[in-house]
């Protein structure tokens, strides 16, 4: 249920800023108040911190964050790379395109997002993480399942009606 959780709250936080700081735009390719590849950057964020807290790197926390930074850039752009290719077979759009940028990888990924995608791992594991435990642990399960039902009716509805 914790990354369940961590999805979803991701997911809609991830949604609400897209949608309110980017003029003109809103957010993913579901009806609902979320977007899906927020919610799995989350997890997987949360997945790469757990795999650094196994490295014997006690007292050297700087090089944790360092690596944090690495493999966030790489692991989330490349999430974006392939949701991007998705979107684009399934729906026949293009959501995103970074060729405008100086730095770009193609029309999915760019450096600059890619920095942004590192800076926002650390903010997720070692700001974030301490507050937002404390929220996931708080949603109870009925809630859980309900948004569970409620995103596959979403993506069933979006693929059948986009």
């Amino acid at each position: 249920m914790y990354y369940i959780n961590y999805f979803f709250l991701y997911a809609i936080i991830g949604h609400m800023i897209e949608t309110f700081f980017v003029s003109g735009f809103t957010s993913g390719i579901l009806y609902g108040w979320w977007t899906p590849v927020y919610g799995f950057g989350a997890v997987l964020i949360l997945c790469i911190g757990k795999w650094i807290d196994t490295f014997q790197l006690a007292g050297k926390r700087i090089w944790k964050i360092f690596i944090t930074y690495v493999l966030c850039m790489v692991i989330l752009s490349t999430l974006e790379l392939m949701g991007g290719y998705l979107i684009e077979w399934i729906f026949h759009q293009q959501f995103w395109n970074y060729e405008s940028h100086k730095f770009h990888i193609g029309t999915y990924i760019s450096l600059e997002m890619a920095n942004m995608w590192g800076i926002a791992g650390i903010a997720v594991l070692y700001l974030l993480k301490p507050l937002t435990d404390r929220i996931v642990s708080k949603i109870p399960k009925w809630l859980t399942y309900l948004l569970l039902f409620l995103i596959l009716l979403d993506t069933v509805l979006t693929i059948l009606l986009k």
